[in-house]
């Protein structure tokens, strides 16, 4: 098939990633173009091997054929190494010596959303490039040359063999575990077949229709059948996985959960002992007690943009062993890749329990009890996203109220903080606000409102009501 000029729905070029409605905004042509133009780009810089993966969503299949066409049409040449998750395809860019990679994948979206996710070499490949990949194929300009080759790679077992070389128990862990019938699935299930101790998994089966719950398992709700489970059995840990298998949940023995950045800070001081001083990434969303936490075990704790490609970016500047963000994206180069692997930070994680008395959950009960709210996304127009975080701070900084600007603007107040930032990939800003007292939060949240509503921002009845 002629490779021609084609337009994509502007709404599917993200900032880190490209990600829309099968059948609406994304459809197969659209992935044979992106093959097309990212083998361009690959191309330009001397590479032409591309390690190509897909998760588990019914239309996946279909894409990544599509993808991969696209790619030889352009003279790359693929190695597909087939259905799992995104973080085994990033492996494979490793252990094929691959000159790029691409993963089909939604994510933890809906159904009927899917998407790609893309590798330069062993680094991100985002924001410009992603646009650029547009511009190439709106123009036809597309590489020529011999059409290249395509084969399957498996690298399942590959995979799974690197992930166990780094289990190191204590004592045999009694663990839950649930995929949420996402790509992470049938890694879950090998590894609690081959790992010491008891394990018991559920919603296994990789399932693109996610019949039993969303697979985000940063959303209280989704993590509901696994706190069971953990009760049910008396297990002293759950791990959960989103939709590709790049993040992850715990609750501990109580069916209490750890959220992401409670999980870095307790990965953060392992690492420290075998990195003194070491620089310690975590987002602008992140808990000021991990920041306080890394600096009190010889760490240099670092605040830096949202977003898995400035993170990683950012540790390959920083020669940093690990980041992580308070989504639960978290990058261990401490002996590995440095990418977001939720599957491995389990182990790494599962390893540092197992070898504490009372496991999970005296780790969590190690960690400052304080008040906050989770993520609140608030709609706000593309344009106005950016204007209002700018007249936010450009308020702040006139009253003279200390704040940082890495990405949007966290004010520091005696009580805690607050942050708001736009969103990189959706019409909304993000509010989050952190006290070490009810009463303090509650000041916060008022402080914040009435900054937003001096820009002429009306948040909606009840936005910040789930603080805690």
């Amino acid at each position: 098939m002629a490779l021609l000029p084609h337009r994509f729905d502007p709404s599917i070029l993200r900032e880190y990633d490209i990600r829309g409605v099968v059948g609406e905004t994304l459809t197969v042509d659209d992935a044979r173009a992106i093959g097309a133009a990212y083998a361009t780009i690959l191309r330009a810089g001397g590479g032409r091997r591309v390690a190509v993966g897909y998760d588990g969503r019914l239309t996946s299949p279909d894409l990544a054929d599509a993808l991969c066409d696209g790619l030889q049409a352009a003279g790359a040449d693929v190695l597909l190494v087939g259905r799992g998750p995104s973080p085994m395809l990033y492996y494979s860019v490793f252990a094929l010596s691959a000159d790029g990679g691409i993963m089909v994948t939604g994510s933890h979206n809906p159904p009927d959303h899917n998407g790609f996710k893309f590798m330069l070499g062993r680094k991100s490949f985002f924001g410009a490039g992603i646009q650029q990949l547009g511009m190439i194929a709106a123009s036809g300009s597309y590489a020529g040359g011999p059409r290249g080759n395509r084969q399957d790679v498996p690298v399942f077992d590959a995979y799974l063999d690197r992930m166990l070389q780094d289990v190191n128990f204590g004592q045999a862990p009694l663990v839950a575990w649930d995929p949420g019938n996402g790509a992470a699935g049938e890694v879950a299930q090998a590894l609690a077949a081959r790992l010491p101790g008891r394990h018991w998994v559920i919603n296994g089966e990789i399932d693109g229709r996610f019949p039993n719950h969303h697979p985000d398992p940063t959303i209280p709700a989704n993590l509901a059948q696994l706190r069971a489970l953990v009760r049910q059995q008396g297990a002293e840990i759950g791990l959960a996985f989103d939709g590709d298998g790049d993040r992850i949940g715990i609750v501990d023995a109580h069916g209490d959960i750890l959220w992401g950045d409670q999980i870095l800070t307790l990965l953060a001081r392992d690492v420290l002992t075998r990195h003194p001083g070491a620089p310690i990434i975590a987002d602008v969303k992140s808990s000021q007690a991990l920041f306080d936490d890394v600096a009190r075990h010889g760490g240099r704790p670092i605040m830096w943009k949202t977003g898995h490609a400035p993170i990683k970016s950012k540790m390959l500047e920083e020669s940093s062993p690990l980041a992580g963000e308070m989504s639960a994206h978290i990058f261990v180069a401490d002996g590995y890749y440095g990418y977001d692997d939720a599957l491995y930070v389990a182990l790494r994680f599962l390893n540092i329990a197992s070898a504490t008395k009372g496991g999970a959950a005296a780790l969590r009960a190690s960690l400052p009890r304080l008040h906050n709210t989770p993520e609140i996304r608030l709609e706000c127009g593309e344009a106005r996203k950016f204007t209002l975080v700018q007249e936010m701070r450009d308020r702040v900084a006139r009253d003279g109220v200390p704040f940082i600007d890495i990405d949007g603007v966290r004010v520091k107040r005696p009580e805690g903080w607050w942050l708001l930032r736009a969103s990189n990939t959706q019409p909304i800003v993000v509010a989050r606000a952190e006290a070490d007292s009810a009463n303090g939060l509650e000041s916060l949240i008022a402080d914040l409102t009435r900054y937003l509503q001096s820009c002429g921002f009306e948040p909606p009845a009840g936005a910040f009501d789930a603080g805690s």
